[in-house]
């Protein structure tokens, strides 16, 4: 599903040269759970930011479910993650002006679904993620363990193949960040691909699998043998 081969990313900054990545070789397979940990500084967003296709690798190639998406065009980008890709943020990114309802539809504004179906879809995720009694309620009216489910629900409103959570927990009380890595457990065993961003080990322990990343190099994969 996704494979990194010899990825390098290279930021020049002034006279200095950054490798954000340094040779980066990784397997994900369909239906795995796994996350990618560092410190900041580490790649591991780099990491996180060419895996969603917000970014592209200065050397090496990326293919994602088979196709090379190494050197595409923003546009063509931006359609793989419309269409591949749902984004759990720390911070929740909700449209404050939008209600609950509203911001899930949003990814199925952006495909084209008509409203009907936009409506029938974003309450059936909704009731999900067990917050469909609060479909009219605004961002600001929700505590933030609900709005992170309903930034859950909008991920996946569009039926994504591949769902990242960066950093998912890292605004939330240590209760309610556990009951959110419960229910991302539990859409990983109903068959959801799972990338789990973080910094934080009693996260990355939710993961099956555990990918440490180093000045821009995997130092450890608990996974790596699994994955080929």
């Amino acid at each position: 599903m996704i494979r990194f081969e010899n990825i390098h990313k290279i930021y020049n900054m002034g006279e200095n040269e950054v490798r954000a990545l340094d040779g980066i070789t990784l397997d994900i397979r369909e239906k795995e759970m796994a996350a990618i940990i560092g410190q900041s500084g580490s790649g591991k967003s780099t990491c996180m930011n060419i895996i969603g296709c917000l970014d592209v690798p200065t050397e090496g190639k990326y293919y994602l479910n088979g196709r090379d998406v190494s050197d595409l065009k923003d546009d063509e980008l931006a359609e793989i993650r419309n269409k591949t890709l749902g984004f759990i943020f720390q911070q929740y990114n909700l449209i404050p002006k939008l209600n609950v309802l509203e911001n899930v539809e949003l990814p199925l504004v952006y495909k084209g679904v008509l409203e009907k179906d936009r409506i029938d879809i974003a309450m059936e995720v909704l009731k999900k993620v067990g917050i469909e009694e609060k479909r009219n309620s605004m961002p600001s009216q929700l505590s933030g363990g609900q709005q992170q489910r309903v930034s859950i629900a909008r991920a996946l409103a569009g039926n994504p193949s591949i769902i990242l959570a960066d950093e998912p927990t890292g605004a939330l009380d240590t209760k309610t960040g556990q009951e959110v890595l419960e229910f991302m457990q539990q859409l990983n065993e109903e068959g959801n691909t799972i990338i789990l961003i973080t910094h934080d080990m009693l996260v990355a322990e939710k993961a099956k699998r555990i990918i440490r990343i180093s000045d821009g190099k995997i130092v450890e994969d608990s996974g790596r043998e699994a994955a080929k």
